[in-house]
């Protein structure tokens, strides 16, 4: 059973599941020790005493009371491990069988859903030509008007823009998504004018470094949404991005009104939270503070670059 327990609980879980096969190998050579080594203690201790209790007249072997310990030791192991080999052998193949079935799972519910989301996108969706021409036609017709509000329908055009055409690809890189996200700070800058306080902080360079589209401008979106409440007295967001060996880490904060709750598990959030463990399986960690007067994302991402490869997100 202990050998069961630790392939099932600490070596498949820990190691083969993260692709950590040497790691992996040690462990089954430790838990082969451990297992062999315990059997044997009980063996020799508790077994033999009560058998011997019970069934001396039995069991009384003159050649096997005068064997050796190591040679009692060593049999006593071989004997326990032998069983546990089976039994750890049964319970490893039942925990991976169980693992590869879901990951199945997920992959026909991930697939589900995705041809989901397209049919409602092309039901939704307006001919990007004639969207566009249209946002060009109102801008062109605001310049003289309503110059703050040609701006914001030229950055929407420009968010639009990468939404429709680069968004469909596995990856874009970092710095497209940064610059989207940029756009979408000073669109609601412009929304809000000066009632809003932001700071924003990102690195000048990105390398060539990828990502899944979209999956910081949710919790930015969430900034804005409840983070300029007109109960705030002063509305403010703070945002931060910085780049460290391959890894983006992002830090968001937005004062926030006391009775208002700012959604940690709603739709948006939710589902990004659904594609961070789909596409960066154990490469991320995110965490959601939530106080009286604050709102904190702390979200941490293990990317590729352009030398990865696509296809190994």
């Amino acid at each position: 059973m202990f050998l069961a327990y630790g392939l099932t609980y600490w070596t498949i879980p820990k190691f083969i599941l993260t692709g950590k096969y040497a790691r992996a190998g040690l462990s089954v050579v430790l838990l082969f020790l451990l297992t062999g080594g315990l059997s044997a203690l009980v063996s020799l201790t508790i077994i033999d005493y009560f058998t011997h209790l019970l069934f001396r007249q039995y069991v009384a072997d003159p050649q096997l009371n005068h064997m050796p310990i190591s040679v009692r030791v060593f049999l006593a192991w071989i004997s326990g491990l032998r069983g546990s080999i089976t039994i750890g052998g049964l319970a490893a193949s039942i925990k991976l069988m169980k693992y590869f079935y879901e990951k199945q799972q997920q992959a026909l519910i991930l697939e589900q859903e995705k041809t989901v989301a397209e049919l409602q996108s092309l039901k939704a969706q307006l001919h990007p030509h004639f969207l566009f021409n249209t946002l060009n036609n109102i801008y062109a017709h605001a310049q003289d008007t309503a110059p703050v509000a040609a701006d914001m329908l030229l950055g929407l055009s420009t968010l639009l823009r990468y939404i429709l055409y680069h968004c469909n690809a596995p990856l874009v890189p970092l710095k497209q998504e940064v610059d989207m996200l940029l756009e979408y700070i000073e669109l609601e800058k412009k929304r809000y004018g000066n009632e809003l306080e932001i700071a924003v902080q990102v690195p000048d360079h990105f390398d060539s470094l990828m990502i899944a589209p979209l999956l910081i401008l949710p919790f930015v979106e969430n900034c804005f949404k409840h983070g300029t409440s007109n109960v705030l007295e002063r509305p403010w967001i703070n945002m931060h991005l910085n780049i460290k060996n391959k890894s983006i880490h992002l830090k968001l904060i937005n004062g926030k009104a006391e009775d208002i709750i700012s959604p940690t598990s709603g739709i948006g959030i939710g589902n990004v939270r659904k594609r961070l463990e789909l596409l960066y399986p154990h490469r991320h960690e995110l965490h959601i503070i939530e106080e009286e007067e604050t709102y904190l994302v702390n979200l941490s991402i293990e990317l590729k670059d352009l030398t990865d490869g696509v296809n190994d997100l």
